[in-house]
C-alpha cells in the first residue's frame, strides 16, 4: 500500500517541505533509506543523513532547520517519535492477517476454538483447552490440556504451553517460548543424590503481555507463577517457579529471576541481570545490565553492579576502583620511604 506525503502530513498534522506527491510504501532508518521509503530523524546526531538519504520522505521536528541542501521531501511534525509509532501501528494494521485452521493441525474434540482463529500446520491443541476469538497460533505449537488463551493473542511457531496454564487477551508469544515447564526444584537425599519436587502449580499470563523468543516461564510448585498485565520480556529470559512480575515492567534479554522472587510494577531491568531467590524488588526500580540482586530493593531505587549497589554509591565506588593501580603504586612508594626513615 502506498502513501503520499500529503496523506501522511494530513494524518500527522504536519507541514510538507518539498513534493506533496512523493510516495512511500515502507519504513526505513534514515541512514539506510531507499527510494519509496519513509525515514525519520529522532536523534540530532544523525542529521548528516538528512542531506544524503535516498528515502523519499523524512519526518523531522517542527523546529528543524536544514544547514545544507535537502533532496528529499520533509514533513515537519510536533513529536517525531510519537508520530513514527503511530505510523508503524497503522502500517502493521494493513498487513494481511492469517485465517483458517490447517487440516494438518490436531485439535482434540473436547477443545474449544473461538471464531476467526488461525491454527497452523502441525499445531496440537489438547483436551479442555479454550482458545478465544481472533487468536493466531502459528505452525508447530503445543497447547496443553485445559490451557486458556484470551482473544486476540498471537502465538508464533514452536511455542509450548503446558497443561493448566493461562494466557490473557492480546498477548504476543514469540517463537520458542515455553510456558509451564517444571520449576527447578530438587531435594537433597542423604546419599548425595537429588529427589525431584513435584511442581503442581501453573503459570498465569495476564492481558497485553509480550514474551520474546525462547523465553521460559516455569510453573509454580504450588499456586501460580504470575506475569501481570502489560509486562514486556525480551528474548532468552528465565522466570523461575512462583515468581511474580508486576504490571508494565520491562526486562531486556538474558535476565534470570530465581524462584519465589517478586518484581514490582513499572520496573526496568537491563540485560543479563540476575535476581536471587526469595528477593522482593519494589515498584519503579531500575537495574543496570549485568547487575546481581541478592537483597530486597525498595521502591524507586536505581541499582548497578554485583552485588548491586545504589546508583550513586556504585559510580563513586567505580571511580575509586579505576584509581586502584595508581593508589597501589603510591602505597608501595610510601612503604619504601617509611622503611628508609625507620632504618635511619
Amino acid at each position: 500500500m502506498q502513501f503520499t506525503a500529503e496523506m501522511i502530513a494530513g494524518l500527522l498534522n504536519g507541514t510538507i517541505v518539498g513534493d506533496k506527491n512523493a510516495t512511500v510504501s515502507t519504513v526505513s532508518s534514515i541512514d539506510g533509506g531507499k527510494a519509496g521509503s519513509l525515514a525519520y530523524l529522532t536523534n540530532p546526531k544523525y542529521e548528516q543523513y538528512v542531506y544524503t538519504t535516498e528515502a523519499s520522505i523524512v519526518l523531522v521536528d517542527n523546529t528543524f532547520e536544514p544547514k545544507d541542501e535537502v533532496k528529499t521531501t520533509l514533513i515537519k511534525v510536533e513529536n517525531v517519535g510519537q508520530c513514527v509509532l503511530n505510523l508503524l501501528e497503522m502500517y502493521s494494521a494493513t498487513r494481511p492477517r492469517k485465517t483458517g485452521i490447517s487440516k494438518l493441525a490436531s485439535i482434540n474434540e473436547n477443545a474449544t476454538v473461538g471464531d476467526d482463529c488461525y491454527v497452523g500446520d502441525f499445531t496440537v491443541i489438547e483436551a479442555g483447552a479454550n482458545v478465544g476469538a481472533n487468536v493466531q497460533i502459528y505452525p508447530q505449537c503445543y497447547i496443553g490440556d485445559n490451557v486458556t488463551i484470551g482473544e486476540g493473542t498471537k502465538i508464533y511457531p514452536g511455542v509450548k504451553i503446558y497443561e493448566g496454564c493461562s494466557v490473557g487477551k492480546n498477548c504476543i508469544l514469540h517463537a520458542g517460548v515455553v510456558i509451564g515447564a517444571d520449576g527447578f526444584g530438587f531435594a537433597p537425599r542423604e546419599d548425595g543424590s537429588f529427589a525431584k519436587i513435584p511442581q503442581l502449580g501453573n503459570v498465569i499470563i495476564e492481558d497485553d503481555v509480550e514474551l520474546g523468543a525462547n523465553t521460559c516461564i516455569d510453573r509454580a510448585k504450588t499456586d501460580s507463577t504470575i506475569i501481570r498485565r502489560g509486562v514486556k520480556l525480551d528474548n532468552l529470559i528465565q522466570i523461575g517457579h512462583n515468581v511474580e512480575i508486576g504490571s508494565d515492567t520491562v526486562m531486556s534479554a538474558q535476565v534470570g529471576i530465581a524462584g519465589t522472587s517478586k518484581v514490582g510494577s513499572n520496573c526496568f531491568v537491563a540485560g543479563q541481570v540476575g535476581v536471587a531467590d526469595h528477593v522482593t524488588i519494589g515498584n519503579k526500580v531500575q537495574i543496570g545490565s549485568k547487575s546481581g540482586i541478592d537483597k530486597n530493593v525498595p521502591d524507586g531505587e536505581i541499582r548497578f553492579g554485583y552485588p548491586a549497589l545504589p546508583g550513586l554509591q556504585y559510580h563513586r565506588s567505580f571511580a575509586v576502583f579505576r584509581q586502584l593501580p595508581d593508589m597501589a603504586q603510591k602505597m608501595r612508594e610510601l612503604e619504601k620511604r617509611i622503611t628508609k626513615v625507620e632504618e635511619k
